[in-house]
């Protein structure tokens, strides 16, 4: 294209697609991304990166890697570790090696590679990276440990990786020279050295800059990212290819200190990093030379990625949880999972281009097979992942679950109705009287508030995918819907009414995206509903069938009946929702309140087509 302006929109809306594409499938966006790119490319002839970009297409490419990198060790906190800390420290000190070794082996006699650049390709193989892991953990649900063990590694891999990648890199370029090795082993500690030193200093002083509000809460994002920039440039100034382990150590040390809050910076470095990765997929996919792009779909990459998954993966994990409490069902999951992702494409192609203009007679080898690699990878574990975990059980329940926020009288009535139903629930109390009248009714409870920093260590949410605010604090249900929407998402957080809000003007109330979906009516208020259950109402289930549907059952619900809760055949549980209509459908459960007056009532199944007056709830 000519147009250059033109080209980049093109590649955001053809990235957004992909992206959407992806989510759809519940499978890895870079599947999509690098096929996209593949047909823009090598296939298509519509896209030329270098052309487009130019000079500044490799600095472009190690900025945006170096977000990523930074933003992925934002998340990793050290007391997530635990009792997996030596596996985690043996899969990046034990597994990366042996895997290492067996790529490196397979490919100089697969290919006829020499083993310089076999060896450095096998260093790129080791690299898993939290870009396709964590798309492929929300798809399987692992276990708990599983998925803490994957993240963990393949966050911190991802500038090991890189790092043995220019090792042995710089080893090629000056292995003409007598004194190579120790070259190497000299860079190695260098390295090291300034991307440690220098990563731990930026990430100390952007903690407190943070902390002691030195700088406006608007500038937080600006400051961050400004200082990522600095620490990867000046790092690779001070020693080469340094800087990938400088951003990654600065997110680590902010990402772990107490009194620094990091959730704007994180969701704004995660929305940078949808749009670096989704841009850096397709143009380096386009970079790919057709005549190589032939070369994928051959017997002998196909042989590689069989020895990868069957024997360097498994063979890895078995020595790297050797002793550890991981069963045996886990360990197939860790051995099954481990697709390749955007550092091992960026590396490789950077380096690609740096040893083809040295004149190395393989280097046309590594792009080629890594985009192999990667493809191989994700298509195949994203296929068979889940149900392989499914069969091993070693997956987390569904999230039907529902967290209260509130064990008052109308929480731990609705609470109890939903546990009855076998849903799990769990309720959230600062109030101990409360809390304790929890217990004594079976629930499973928390006490103190969930949106602490306490409650974020401790409170267990697995199996557990909405919020209900049941709380008299109207401010603290606010807050909690607040909290919890970018866990469970915005349509799984449900707040109830208070009668305060009938009596403000618009100016003064909450904006609904920030509150959550009203449950159940915009009538069915928290007072009124306490009321309600002190004067005796209960909640009642009835089942749809064929004969009694939906419409039938609100034609014959005695008056006064709120209804509360659908609970497909499935298990889905769907709350009913001020506003928005709900058509439940045969099989399933619904959950009502009715009022004390009608409770010993049975649910009369009209036998005329003449209905009666629906009833309302109660003034």
């Amino acid at each position: 294209m000519e147009n250059a302006g033109l080209a980049i929109a093109l590649i955001g809306i053809v990235a957004l697609f992909c992206q959407w594409a992806a989510w759809q499938a519940r499978l890895p966006a870079i599947l999509f991304l690098l096929v996209t790119g593949l047909i823009l490319g090598p296939i298509g002839g519509w896209l030329d990166p270098d052309a487009l970009f130019g000079d500044l297409l490799f600095p472009l490419v190690s900025l945006a890697v170096a977000v990523i990198l930074f933003e992925g060790s934002l998340t990793l906190n050290f007391r997530e570790l635990g009792s997996l800390s030596t596996v985690v420290r043996r899969m990046i000190t034990v597994a990366a090696p042996i895997t290492w070794a067996v790529v490196a082996v397979t490919t100089h006699y697969l290919f006829g590679i020499g083993w310089d650049l076999s060896i450095l390709f096998g260093a790129l193989m080791v690299v898993t990276g939290p870009t396709v892991i964590t798309p492929l953990l929300r798809s399987v649900r692992p276990s708990e440990r599983v998925a803490n063990i994957l993240r963990w590694e393949g966050i911190v891999i991802d500038p090991v990786g890189a790092l043995l990648v220019v090792v042995m890199y710089e080893f090629i370029a000056t292995q003409s020279q007598a004194a190579a090795f120790g070259h190497s082993v000299l860079l190695f500690l260098e390295i090291i050295v300034v991307g440690m030193v220098i990563g731990l200093a930026a990430g100390y002083l952007l903690g407190k800059i943070l902390a002691r509000q030195w700088l406006p809460e608007y500038l937080h994002n600006l400051a961050t990212l400004s200082l990522v920039f600095m620490v990867f440039t000046f790092c690779n100034h001070l020693a080469h290819e340094s800087g990938l382990l400088g951003v990654t150590v600065m997110g680590m040390w902010l990402g772990n200190q107490k009194d620094v809050r990091i959730h704007n910076i994180l969701n704004f470095k995660e929305n940078l990093t949808i749009l670096f990765i989704s841009g850096l997929f397709i143009i380096l996919a386009a970079r790919l030379p057709q005549e190589q792009l032939i070369g994928i779909f051959t017997l002998a990459p196909l042989l590689l990625l069989l020895v990868i998954q069957f024997v360097a993966r498994p063979l890895s994990v078995a020595f790297a949880t050797l002793g550890s409490p991981v069963n045996w069902r886990e360990r197939i999951v860790l051995s099954w999972i481990a697709p390749r992702g955007i550092v091992a494409a960026a590396v490789s192609a950077l380096f690609a281009l740096r040893l083809e203009e040295q004149g190395h007679p393989d280097a046309h080898w590594l792009l080629p097979l890594t985009f192999a690699i990667i493809l191989g990878t994700v298509v195949f574990q994203s296929a068979t992942a889940r149900p392989l975990a499914r069969a091993l059980k070693a997956v987390e329940p569904e999230p039907r679950g529902v967290l209260i926020l509130g064990a008052n009288a109308v929480a731990r009535t609705i609470g109890k109705a939903l546990m009855e139903q076998k849903l799990p629930v769990m309720v959230c109390d600062s109030n101990w009287e409360n809390i304790r009248t929890a217990r004594m009714a079976g629930l499973r409870t928390f006490y103190g508030n969930p949106t602490s920093e306490y409650a974020s260590q401790r409170l267990e949410l697995t199996g557990i995918g909405q919020l209900l605010a049941l709380s008299p604090l109207r401010e603290l249900n606010v807050i909690a819907c607040m909290h919890f929407r970018n866990e469970f998402g915005r349509e799984n957080v449900y707040t109830i009414r208070h009668t305060s809000e009938n009596h403000k003007a618009e100016k003064h109330h909450v904006a609904d995206d920030l509150k959550g979906a009203t449950l159940f009516t915009e009538r069915a208020t928290y007072a009124k509903l306490a009321s309600l259950i002190g004067e005796g109402a209960e909640v009642r289930v009835t089942r749809l069938t064929e004969e009694f549907t939906f419409e039938a059952f609100k034609k014959s619900k005695t008056r006064g009946t709120l209804l509360l809760f659908s609970i497909s055949e499935d298990g889905d549980l769907r709350p009913f929702v001020a506003g928005r209509e709900e058509t439940p459908e045969s099989g399933s459960v619904l959950l009502s309140l009715v009022p004390a007056d009608q409770s010993s009532k049975e649910v009369p199944v009209p036998e005329t087509d003449t209905p009666p007056e629906s009833p309302s709830l109660p003034d």
